[in-house]
């Protein structure tokens, strides 16, 4: 691709993704909707645990099932002979 195409591709993505932006309605956070029910705010303690520990032990959990769980014998890789 030769650098005066390059340059029309992003100048039209740019263009494309400041319009969209342009374009998009304001997310209107401040004022409620009818219906609205907000519940209690969490804690620094449960966001960090609902959004880092939680999924770092399901991680964790899922890799030792599959550690433990994992039925193949021939655990040392192969050397070529001869």
């Amino acid at each position: 691709m030769d650098k005066k195409n390059a340059l029309r591709a992003g100048t039209l993505a740019a263009g494309t993704t400041l319009m969209m932006l342009l374009m998009s309605s304001p997310a209107l956070a401040l004022i409620p909707d009818d219906g609205d029910d907000p519940g209690s705010g969490l804690s620094v303690i449960d966001t960090l645990g609902l959004y880092v520990v939680a999924p770092i032990v399901l991680f964790a959990v899922i890799a030792g099932l599959v550690m433990v769980l994992d039925k193949s014998t021939d655990r040392q890789p192969k050397s070529k002979q001869g």
